[in-house]
């Protein structure tokens, strides 16, 4: 049987935004196949009627639902949708062990346990489901939609490839087999040794402040965020970062595949000037090259916005067009 771990979870609100009087705000948790327990966020507009069409929100990839995800869900729910921003496994008050991994699958399968949740909801149209994605969660997001057919519309926002920034480095600057290789060897020693010693190590999360001026600006852009104005106390990014193996097995799993194959409406959206921005640009050629479901996918890139301006950048996040996008669900 299926059965839900007791989470222990925060009541009060520590969000890294203001909480909004228009909707209602609870704690849940659901399940997902490998029986990890998740925690997330439920918003439902106030004095809601009748059957609600719903939004499940993650990401950025190491970030929890107090950062931008819950922005999103809440500022979402204002608009008349139930919504709900999780924690994906192994972080922040979502269950899972050892704490601080990924994993392509898992994590896919993150998007599709919070799908089940959502169907299964008494406010809730089944028949009108749609997920958000957020930076490296956008790629996942991408990845569901190929995969969970009760999805009818997806958002990715400020996207990263997971898979391909793993395997190629920024930029696709290590993008050779000898490059991929010394990364192999270093973190397959890394693995025998922290097998010894019984116990992992972090990566490190973003710069402290402030950042030193010859770094490249993306670094100090997610600084500015995890360490200073949206500092959350379980964000991985905010602290010691991913495990440092916990992403290994990204280097040799593209995630986008099949996304030439989603039938279901995606909408990618990037600001100009991210430094990501190849990654949108990129998924949403290879989603639309040689596909038969183009006329319901969109590419909207904001012009003069930064990566981090997506995150929680109200007067740039293109809410409105999200809340039409969704409209047509």
């Amino acid at each position: 049987m299926m059965k839900t771990a007791e989470l222990k979870l925060t009541q009060e609100w520590d969000k890294t935004f203001p909480q909004s009087d228009k909707v209602d705000h609870s704690k849940v948790t659901f399940i997902n196949r490998y029986g990890i327990t998740l925690a997330a966020d439920l918003y439902i507009p106030k004095n809601a009627e009748g059957k609600l069409p719903a939004i499940a929100v993650c990401g950025p990839f190491g970030a929890v639902k107090e950062q931008c995800s819950g922005l999103y869900a809440q500022t979402m729910a204002q608009r008349g949708y139930l919504t709900i921003a999780f924690d994906p496994s192994f972080t922040g008050e979502s269950g899972g062990m050892p704490r601080y991994m990924a994993s392509p699958d898992i994590n896919t399968e993150d998007f599709q346990a919070a799908v089940d949740f959502l169907s299964c909801h008494d406010q809730v149209d089944p028949e009108r489901i749609g997920i958000i994605g957020i930076c490296g969660w956008g790629g996942m997001a991408m990845n569901v939609a190929a995969l969970d057919t009760r999805i009818k519309a997806t958002v990715v926002s400020t996207m990263y490839d997971m898979t391909r920034v793993n395997a190629n480095g920024y930029f696709d600057a290590e993008d050779s087999e000898a490059q991929r290789y010394e990364k192999k060897i270093a973190l397959n020693n890394l693995r025998t040794a922290e097998y010894k010693k019984g116990e992992y190590s972090r990566g490190g999360g973003c710069v402290e402040l402030p950042v030193p001026e010859d770094l490249p600006f993306f670094v100090k852009d997610y600084s500015e965020y995890y360490k200073g104005r949206a500092y959350h106390e379980r964000s991985l990014n905010s602290n010691e970062g991913w495990n440092t193996v916990g992403c290994l097995s990204f280097m040799n799993q593209p995630i986008l595949q099949y996304s030439n194959e989603i039938r279901s409406a995606v909408l990618v959206i990037h600001g100009e000037k991210a430094h990501s921005c190849y990654f949108g640009k990129d998924a949403f050629e290879n989603m639309t090259k040689n596909s038969q479901y183009t006329d319901n996918k969109e590419l909207m890139i904001i012009p003069g916005a930064v990566h981090t301006d997506l995150y929680d950048n109200v007067d740039v996040i293109p809410f409105d067009k999200m809340e039409e996008f969704f409209g047509k669900m």
